[in-house]
C-alpha cells in the first residue's frame, strides 16, 4: 500500500522520471497520460521509448508470453521474452497492448484497444485486433486536416471553449475544467 501511493506521488509529480527509476529506457521526451508500474510488465527494462511519444491511459507493454508457465513441467526451462522498442513520433491509443519482440516504427499511430502482436513499419497507422496498417501517417494528416476544427493550438481551457461553441455544448456552472 505505502508503495503503491509512494509510486503515484512520483509518477505524477515526474512521469518520465518515473518510467526511468523502473528501467525502461527513455530515448527522448515521453508524454504519459496515465502512469503506473503495472503497464511495463516485469521486465520494464527490456521497454525501449524513442522521442516525441504519447502513451495514453490503459497502455500495456507485455515482454513475456506467461502461458509458457503451465507448460514448464514438460519443458522446466520454457522462456519466451522479448523487447518492445517505440520509435520517434508514436502515438499509442488508450488501452493499446503491444507483445514480446515487437517494434513500432517511426511515425506510427496506434489506434484506441489495438493488440499489436507483430512489427508495424514506419509512416504508418495501425488498429485492429490483432492491429494492421490500416493507412499511412501521410494519408491521416491529409484526412485529419480537413476534418479539423483549428483549434489546436489553442491552451487547453480555450480550446474547450470554442469545441463547446462549435458543438453548443454550454459552459456548466461548477463543472470542471475540461481538457486540462
Amino acid at each position: 500500500m505505502a508503495r503503491a501511493l509512494r509510486d503515484r506521488r512520483a509518477a505524477a509529480r515526474d512521469p518520465e522520471g518515473f518510467a526511468r527509476s523502473l528501467g525502461v529506457n527513455l530515448r527522448g521526451r515521453v508524454r504519459f497520460y496515465g502512469i503506473d508500474r503495472a503497464m511495463f510488465g516485469s521486465e520494464p527494462w527490456l521497454v525501449s521509448l524513442g522521442d516525441n511519444v504519447y502513451i495514453t491511459a490503459g497502455v500495456q507493454f507485455i515482454t513475456h508470453d506467461g502461458g509458457t508457465l503451465i507448460l514448464r513441467k514438460e519443458v522446466p526451462d520454457l522462456e519466451w521474452t522479448a523487447p518492445i522498442s517505440i520509435g520517434d513520433d508514436v502515438y499509442l491509443g488508450v488501452r493499446t497492448t503491444i507483445l514480446p519482440g515487437v517494434t513500432i516504427g517511426n511515425r506510427c499511430i496506434v489506434g484506441a484497444g489495438s493488440v499489436v502482436t507483430r512489427d508495424i513499419p514506419d509512416n504508418s497507422v495501425a488498429a485492429g485486433v490483432p492491429a494492421r496498417v490500416i493507412r499511412s501517417v501521410d494519408d491521416y494528416l491529409d484526412r485529419m486536416r480537413a476534418r479539423s476544427l483549428g483549434c489546436g493550438h489553442l491552451p487547453a481551457a480555450e480550446k474547450a471553449a470554442v469545441i463547446r461553441q462549435i458543438y453548443g455544448v454550454p459552459e456548466q456552472a461548477g463543472a470542471g475544467r475540461a481538457g486540462v
